[in-house]
């Protein structure tokens, strides 16, 4: 798609989904809301998704905000295996197909979850709220800190 054929699709997709209700009926977890949201590809469905799981963070005490941090650290986590293969497959064969197979595989999903995390209007602030809690709770976590790196990442990338 085109740079202004997506400015419009998120502008009529938002400006329809504030009319809906939210999605109050939905029994999943919030692990199982996040999996949902990164192999989402409805930009509606996202934006509905992103908007349950930033709502749920915010009531969950801080066991179950680092529980859900922990899930987002491991579950979806690079597959080393996949980056060495990717990896080795480029360095054979370099080409715009084997670079993409290899920098998606270099990246976790996590990364992909806070993006999509962010786009309902206001989520910047959540994500920036989130974030803190996760220094708070798993400041010096070491299996907490790539998550941490990933939010350093994406905010530097967004606000420069």
């Amino acid at each position: 798609m085109t740079l202004l054929a997506d400015l419009l699709s998120t502008v009529f997709e938002r400006r329809y989904h504030r009319g809906q209700s939210a999605m109050t009926d939905d029994s999943r977890s919030l692990n199982e809301l996040a999996e949902a949201l990164v192999g989402s590809a409805g930009e509606t469905s996202g934006l509905a998704l992103a908007e349950e799981i930033l709502s749920r963070f915010d009531g969950l005490d801080d066991a179950d905000k680092e529980a859900f941090f922990r899930f987002v650290a491991t579950a979806m986590n690079l597959d080393p295996e996949t980056v060495r293969s990717t990896l080795d497959d480029y360095e054979r064969s370099p080409s715009k197909a084997s670079y993409r197979a290899f920098a998606e595989a270099a990246e976790p999903k996590r990364q992909e979850l806070i993006r999509r995390l962010n786009r309902p209007p206001g989520a910047t602030q959540a994500l920036v709220r989130m974030r803190a809690d996760l220094l708070r709770l798993g400041g010096k976590d070491p299996e907490l800190a790539a998550l941490d790196l990933d939010f350093r990442h994406l905010f530097a990338s967004w606000f420069n």
